[in-house]
């Protein structure tokens, strides 16, 4: 097994060159039987869209490398066991994710439920997402790097990951109503920022 990968490493002797796509299929075959290249095209294949969810959550670059090697450890570790899974590539991200939370959770950053006072709070003007999304596309991104990592995790997900609020509040144990309310406050934070942005320009 292959432990330290490289993004794009070419693919060994032994994958034969086809006219069409490898399926993930495939190559999970390869991986089983043991043949490295199919290790290798897995990687390349999913690696970089990988790493992106990665350090969408956590910003250190060293940290998001070492999640994605140990994402990809266990991946290949775990081939036995895909059984039942539609997307290879969503039970990867799946796994990169949790274990992105988990590193955030190490350095004691909380994900914790609001109270009721602070849900009656935000009943007011919440921003859609078509409000934010008018920005520039790398002003929004400037805007979220801005938040806490709880807000930042929950935005990301829910916008990039597309994951619904009550699968985002399963994964960080919250409640649903709990990242319905973190996510809207995140969105008014960002909104302001742009704004700030805009009038001191």
């Amino acid at each position: 097994m292959l432990l330290r990968l490289t993004v794009e490493q070419p693919l060994k002797h032994d994958l034969k060159l086809r006219n069409h796509k490898i399926s993930d299929q495939e190559l999970i075959a390869m991986c089983r039987s043991g043949k490295d290249s199919g290790f290798t095209e897995l990687y390349n294949r999913y690696a970089r869209g990988i790493y992106n969810s990665i350090s969408r959550i956590v910003a250190h670059t060293g940290e998001a490398e070492d999640i994605l090697q140990d994402t990809f450890f266990t991946v290949f570790s775990e081939l036995d066991k895909l059984v039942g899974v539609l997307s290879f590539e969503g039970w990867v991200r799946r796994i990169a994710i949790n274990r992105s939370i988990s590193h955030l959770r190490k350095q004691k950053i909380q994900f914790s439920d609001v109270s009721e006072l602070e849900i009656a709070a935000e009943a007011g003007y919440d921003p859609s997402d078509d409000e934010i999304f008018d920005c520039k596309v790398e002003d929004i991104k400037r805007g979220i790097e801005e938040l806490s990592p709880g807000y930042k995790t929950i935005v990301n997900l829910y916008l990039f990951e597309k994951m619904n609020q009550e699968e985002i509040a399963l994964m960080l144990g919250l409640s649903p109503v709990t990242v319905r309310t973190q996510y809207h406050r995140a969105k008014k934070r960002i909104l302001l920022s742009l704004k700030d942005k805009l009038y001191y320009e």
